[in-house]
C-alpha cells in the first residue's frame, strides 16, 4: 500500500468517526491492515493521480461504497453478516475474501466519484432559497452542478423544520430537522420554483440507480438511509443532463431568465471538478453576473468544504452588484446548521 493511500484511509476514517459513522471508520482502518497488494484494485489505487483523500478524489469512500453495494446485493454474505444493524468485530477475513472475489467489480465501481445525492443537504438549500426569496420576491430557476440523481433539485418538495415553523412542503415525507446553532434562522416564506435542471458527468436515475445511491450512504446511519428512501419516492425524476459542468453552465447562462432568480448551486461537488472546470465556472458566472438585472438576478450558492474542521461553508454570490455573503456553516450531511443569514 502506498503511503498516500494509507493516509487517505486514516483521514477518511477520522472524518467518519467525527460524522457519526464508527462502523465505516472501523471498516476503513481494517482495510488498511489487510489490503491485498496483488489485486487489480490495489494496482489501480497505486496508480491514482493526485490526492486520494476526502477533500479530493475520496478513493476510500469509493471503495467503501462498492463494498456496501456488494452487501446490499447479497453477493458477499459472510461480510454482510458483519454489517449493521448487527455489526460484528471480525471484519478482516471476510473483507479480504470480498476484495479478492469481487476485484473486477470494485475496479469498475471506483471509476466514478461517490454519489450519495445526500438529501440532508436540502436543509441548506431550503434555508438559502428562503433567504433569496425574501430578498428578491421572485420565483426561482434552479441549475444544479453535480446533481447526481437530481434528488436535491426537488428541495422545495421537502420539509425543513426551523424554530419558527416549516419551510418547504409541510406534509412531505422527507422531513429535515437539523440542529440549529446560533440565534439566526432563515425566514419562513413560500418558495416557488419555476424550472429546474441539473448536470452530472454520470447522472443517475432514481428508479434505476436507487441501489447505487443507497450504497454510498454509510451502513450504520439508519436515519440517512431512511431519508434517502423517502426522497426516492417523492415523485418524478428531475432532468439531469450528462455532461461537463462548465460546458453545461456556459450554455445555460446564455439564456435570459426575465422575472425569475437564476439560482446556480452545488453541494459538496465543486471539489470533484477539474481545476480548469472550476475556473471556467467562475468566469462564466462573473460574465453572466454583469448581464444580471433587478428583474433577472443571478445567485451562486455553494455548500463546500473549505479546509476548516467544522463542516462546510455556505456561501452566496449575488448579481447585480456582485455581493458576497457567508450564510454560515453546515454539517456535511446537513445534520446541523450554524446560520448567519443574508440580512434584509
Amino acid at each position: 500500500m502506498t503511503d498516500s493511500f494509507g493516509f487517505a484511509l486514516e483521514e477518511q476514517a477520522g472524518a467518519c468517526d467525527a460524522l457519526g459513522s464508527p462502523f465505516t471508520a472501523r471498516l476503513l482502518r481494517v482495510l488498511g491492515q489487510v489490503w491485498p497488494r496483488g489485486t487489480m484494485l490495489a494496482q489501480q489505487v497505486a496508480a491514482w493521480p493526485g490526492d486520494l483523500g476526502p477533500r479530493a478524489a475520496s478513493v476510500p469512500l469509493r471503495i467503501a461504497g462498492g463494498l456496501h453495494a456488494l452487501v446490499l446485493a447479497g453477493r458477499v454474505p459472510d461480510l454482510a453478516a458483519l454489517y449493521p444493524p448487527d455489526a460484528g468485530r471480525d471484519l478482516a477475513a471476510p473483507l479480504v475474501r470480498a476484495l479478492l472475489a469481487e476485484d473486477a467489480f470494485l475496479c469498475d465501481w471506483v471509476k466514478t466519484a461517490p454519489q450519495t445525492n445526500e438529501v440532508g443537504r436540502s436543509a441548506v438549500l431550503l434555508a438559502a432559497a428562503a433567504e433569496v426569496t425574501r430578498r428578491y420576491g421572485l420565483p426561482l430557476v434552479l441549475s444544479e452542478l453535480g446533481a447526481s440523481a437530481g434528488l436535491n433539485l426537488w428541495f422545495d418538495r421537502y420539509a425543513l423544520q426551523v424554530p419558527e415553523g416549516v419551510i418547504g412542503a409541510s406534509a412531505s415525507l422527507v422531513r429535515l430537522c437539523p440542529d440549529w446553532r446560533g440565534g439566526v434562522v432563515p425566514p419562513v416564506t413560500r418558495i416557488t420554483v419555476a424550472a429546474r435542471r441539473g448536470v452530472d458527468l454520470h447522472p443517475l436515475d432514481p428508479t434505476r440507480d436507487g441501489a447505487r445511491l443507497m450504497a454510498f450512504v454509510w451502513a450504520d446511519q439508519a436515519d440517512r438511509l431512511a431519508r434517502l428512501q423517502a426522497a426516492l419516492g417523492v415523485g418524478q425524476s428531475a432532468v439531469v443532463d450528462a455532461g461537463d459542468a462548465a460546458d453545461w453552465l456556459e450554455a445555460r447562462l446564455s439564456q435570459p431568465r426575465p422575472g425569475a432568480v437564476h439560482l446556480v448551486y452545488h453541494t459538496i461537488a465543486h471539489q470533484y471538478f477539474p481545476a480548469i472546470a472550476q475556473d471556467r465556472i467562475a468566469v462564466a458566472m462573473a460574465l453572466a453576473g454583469e448581464r444580471a438585472t433587478p428583474d433577472a438576478p443571478l445567485v451562486w450558492l455553494g455548500m463546500e468544504a473549505d479546509g476548516a474542521d467544522n463542516g462546510a461553508a455556505v456561501t452566496l454570490r449575488l448579481w447585480p452588484g456582485d455581493l458576497r455573503i457567508t450564510l454560515g456553516r453546515a454539517g456535511f450531511h446537513g445534520q446541523w446548521l450554524e446560520w448567519r443569514g443574508a440580512g434584509g
